[in-house]
């Protein structure tokens, strides 16, 4: 199995990871509320020769929205840093079931480089097979990254305005069913509850086996379809700030669905404000 595919086990990382041209990525994120350091439980214990991926600092530090996509100048100096540079395959994974390495595999496919894959189970499953971490400080060399943005794979506030009218695509939520009913509060305060107008509800832990694996492909179409989603037809994906939402991505792409969108912005964004429309 090569990173191109989208996931690759632990087996194949463990049978792997010594290629020279295979980078291995700790991309760990943790909501707030969690109270849990992930830089700091990165430098307690990583696979060996991973790199931290930060998606809080490869973001658009002018932005009030949490961990929006910077640009493509700031994502190339950042991964140049983490010897992430073209050639590169690169695996990532976290300790915290696809959050947030589906989302830096993301960025790196929008920001052009195809050869990522995410390692399925995670730290967790690496662990429980006894595999080897380490604590020594990682120093990577630098590469030069090409950035080349794929808008293809991005939406922003006013194209999923604008999907309102047109419903050209499906757009799907990945948030718990309380706080996409409205029912349950957001963890990020001044946001209101509800879901975005259409869209459909799929919380991403609904794709997560007990191992913390996704899903096989056959259960995970399974999971879409009893949601009224269609995964042959245009998706965009949402969450509460562009993190989970690129697990539902990640798991369309095991469905043959290889341009999913995300919307960066999310509920932080659309449910900040008091000019968008809001169903609960």
């Amino acid at each position: 199995m090569a990173p191109a595919t989208g996931l690759v086990s632990t087996q194949w990382l463990a049978e792997h990871r010594d290629a020279p041209d295979l980078k291995v990525v700790d991309a760990t994120w943790f909501l707030p509320t969690l109270q849990r350091d992930a830089k700091a439980e990165y430098a307690r214990a990583h696979i060996p020769g991973a790199v931290h991926f930060d998606i809080d600092d490869i973001a658009d530090e002018h932005s009030p929205l949490p961990h929006m996509l910077p640009s493509a100048a700031k994502f190339s100096s950042r991964m140049r840093k983490l010897g992430l540079g073209d050639g590169t395959r690169i695996v990532v994974y976290d300790n915290n079931r696809y959050s947030a390495s589906a989302r830096a595999w993301w960025m790196l496919r929008l920001f052009g480089h195809p050869e990522v894959a995410v390692l399925d189970g995670g730290l967790a499953k690496w662990l429980a097979e006894g595999r080897p971490v380490d604590d020594r400080p990682v120093i990577p060399r630098e590469a030069h990254f090409t950035a080349r943005q794929n808008n293809l794979l991005l939406r922003d506030l006013e194209q999923i305005r604008a999907n309102l009218v047109a419903r050209r695509e499906q757009v799907v939520d990945a948030r718990p069913g309380g706080r996409f009913a409205g029912s349950e509060p957001e963890p990020r305060a001044g946001l209101r509850g509800g879901h975005i107008p259409q869209s459909l509800n799929l919380p991403h832990l609904d794709l997560v086996a007990g191992d913390g694996t996704l899903l096989p492909p056959a259960e995970l179409r399974a999971r879409f379809e009893a949601q009224g989603i269609d995964p042959r037809r245009p998706i965009v994906t949402t969450c509460g700030s562009g993190v989970t939402a690129c697990t539902v991505a990640l798991a369309l792409h095991q469905l043959g669905a290889a341009e999913v969108a995300v919307y960066d912005g999310s509920w932080s964004e659309w449910g900040g404000r008091r000019d968008t429309p809001v169903e609960s």
